[in-house]
């Protein structure tokens, strides 16, 4: 059982967080040629890519290139098993998948969300970034892979949906469609962090990304480090993680030489070596199509699809630029599984079909084959309250009210209008008695997917979780945009995290769900819809951190990140608060230390948190400042 188990977990770290269904071996087999080439780049480093061409030469074809990390000989052998969907095989592409600089049969050295380098200057060999190596792909591919029509589109998920991104400035004007799926943006913010706060869900995945190989290979070469961190299997992750204690205990048993476990831990504040690594300041100079995808109850990456998308928007305003948001988790919309449910929630019936059949292909289709009419909206986006699609001109709409949530006595919350300013709701937060994160048990994995929609009712009934809800809503309210949460707080330790949650409380007669197991009660339930992290210690810059001052009450501004959910009449809202959320976010020691990597177990104290009536939630449209969001964001532009 245990060579199983961690047969199992090799599988897991060396491919993608998705999966779509499998692609027809036999139709491939019939109707394309593979080859496979190492293709030059402006430095001489070889880069291994598979190309799949049509055998039909009767006519031109457009180029679908994917670009990953994720070892793109998967792809190899005509096991075209995740992307793209079998529609756009069928319709005819030349399909190629590359292995990103030092990754898998590729030469180079890998570096994690590579810089961007201004300019991409085809003469210039020192000058490289994902950017330059996309270039210099897409320049060989069109004159050396017969019968394209001149026309590249990229797609990727998740990290390949970065190289995406990445590909968006100084591109290549071949490439004409790019479409960013889940992609990450920003390494504070996605992925290995939420707002500087460590995802400690992401421990496991330190093995897949932070170890040079040292020759090509179509295997992963860091098999043994994955089987020293899984030496056991463990069956609760909560327990795992508060049995192994601060941060520095995982760099001495399981990380002490992986690379990029060394720069998290020596980079704990938003520096240079975080800003560079930032896409979005990046993002400027597009003129082409792109549609960037996400999914509502993404744990990973709803942080870049939202900020990519609303970048481009903001400096590039010859792109064609479009938003699709739907009820899935990480690249749920690769896969079809008949029935769309996230975690308790059911949503409707071939969701991703839709996706893959009406929208996707369309977008393709229209902008590399000129086949079709474009009927895609600014922004299409899915209600994951009324469970319906809508479209939007723009992103956030105009048309929706916003809402200000407010804190009063005895649980409640009111909506646009403060009823007691001058109160304190307190608790006390015990790094020792983290709350969890999910009402469900889980092992060790980095990918947790079912809590974003998960029932909060275990949350609510402990004492050190604030919980203010309304009374039953008298006619539905729609959230459609950004959430700010606007935070005035005092404590008697000298730093917290907070996390919030935006819930809806389903009404009691409330029916249950076929899909879901007999113990699953969905009369009251709490269905957490949207949550956010935010470590205080940032609360006026992520570059230059700062402790509390006991007893004294401070600013604390972060946003959440965007939601479309309606509130149906009869539910409730609700608002949770508390400062810890375990193990998917490490704990804070609540005593100020320079570096929470190297915290010692003396430095954990219990901390007596108030939250004053004073603060805010504001919800729906485009809200205001968030602080050093803003100020970090504006800051390190190279145009």
């Amino acid at each position: 059982m245990k060579r199983l188990f961690l047969l199992l977990v090799l599988c897991l770290l060396a491919l993608p967080a998705h999966s779509s269904e499998p692609i027809d071996s036999v139709y491939l087999r019939q109707h394309y040629d593979l080859a496979e080439y190492h293709i030059p780049m402006r430095d001489g480093v070889e880069l291994f890519t598979v190309v799949y061409t049509p055998k039909d030469q009767s006519r031109t074809y457009p180029i679908l290139l994917n670009r990953t990390c994720y070892n793109a000989s998967n792809y190899s052998n005509y096991q075209v098993n995740r992307y793209p969907s079998d529609y756009l095989v069928r319709d005819g592409y030349i399909l190629a998948y590359q292995d990103v600089r030092g990754r898998y049969m590729s030469d180079g050295t890998f570096d994690n969300m590579t810089p961007n380098i201004p300019g991409n200057d085809p003469d210039d060999p020192t000058a490289i970034d994902e950017s330059s190596d996309t270039y210099d792909t897409i320049e060989w591919l069109i004159n050396n892979i017969g019968n394209n029509n001149g026309r590249v589109g990229m797609y990727g998920v998740s990290y390949p949906g970065f190289y995406t991104a990445a590909a968006l400035p100084d591109a290549h004007p071949a490439l004409k469609a790019s479409s960013p799926q889940a992609p990450i943006s920003d390494f504070w913010f996605d992925d290995f962090h939420h707002q500087g706060a460590y995802l400690q869900s992401y421990t496991a995945a330190f093995a897949v990304f932070g170890y040079q190989k040292e020759e090509r290979t179509r295997e992963p070469w860091y098999r043994d480090k994955i089987m020293r961190f899984y030496g056991e299997p463990a069956s609760d992750g909560y327990d795992f993680y508060l049995r192994k204690g601060p941060l520095k205990n995982i760099t001495e048993q399981f990380h002490h030489d992986n690379f990029f476990w060394e720069q998290i831990v020596e980079h704990p504040n938003y520096d240079d070596f975080w800003q560079k690594r930032n896409i979005l300041p990046h993002l400027r100079g597009i003129d082409h199509a792109v549609m960037t995808v996400g999914g509502w109850f993404d744990a990973e990456d709803l942080y870049g699809p939202l900020n990519i998308y609303k970048t481009i928007e903001a400096h590039n305003p010859q792109a064609k630029n479009t938003l699709v948001m739907g009820p899935w988790d990480h690249g749920g919309w690769t896969r079809e599984r008949g029935q769309t449910t996230h975690n308790h929630i059911y949503f409707g019936d071939s969701i991703s079909t839709h996706y893959q059949k009406e929208i996707e292909r369309q977008f393709f289709n229209y902008h590399l084959k000129d086949e079709g009419t474009l009927t895609l909206p600014e922004a299409y986006m899915f209600d994951t309250g009324t469970k319906q699609w809508r479209s939007f001109d723009q992103w956030p709409p105009k048309d929706v009210a916003p809402l200000s949530l407010y804190f009063g006595e005895n649980g409640t919350l009111s909506l646009d209008s403060p009823t007691d300013p001058d109160a304190v709701f307190s608790y006390t937060s015990d790094p020792d008695k983290p709350v969890p994160y999910t009402s469900q048990t889980e092992g060790l994995t980095f990918t947790p997917r079912r809590f974003m929609s998960d029932d909060q009712r275990f949350a609510s009934r402990r004492p050190d979780v604030l919980t203010f809800e309304t009374e039953p809503l008298e006619d539905p309210r729609t959230i459609a945009g950004e959430i700010l949460a606007k935070l005035q707080v005092s404590m008697t330790g000298s730093d917290a995290d907070f996390v919030v949650k935006l819930i809806d409380v389903y009404p009691q007669d409330h029916e249950n769900y076929e899909h879901n197991p007999g113990n699953i009660v969905m009369g009251g339930y709490q269905q957490l819809v949207r949550s956010e992290v935010f470590r205080g210690r940032f609360r006026n810059s992520f570059e230059h951190p700062e402790p509390f001052v006991p007893g004294e009450v401070s600013e604390v501004n972060f946003r959440l990140q965007d939601v479309l959910h309606t509130f149906k009449e009869g539910h409730r809202i609700m608002i949770q608060i508390h400062s810890t959320w375990f193990p998917y976010i490490d704990r804070n020691p609540q005593k100020y230390v320079d570096n929470i990597y190297k915290a010692d177990e003396e430095d954990f104290i219990k901390s007596t948190i108030s939250v004053h009536g004073s603060s805010v939630i504001e919800a729906g449209g485009k809200v205001g400042e968030a602080g050093p969001v803003e100020v970090r964001f504006e800051s390190f532009i190279r145009d």
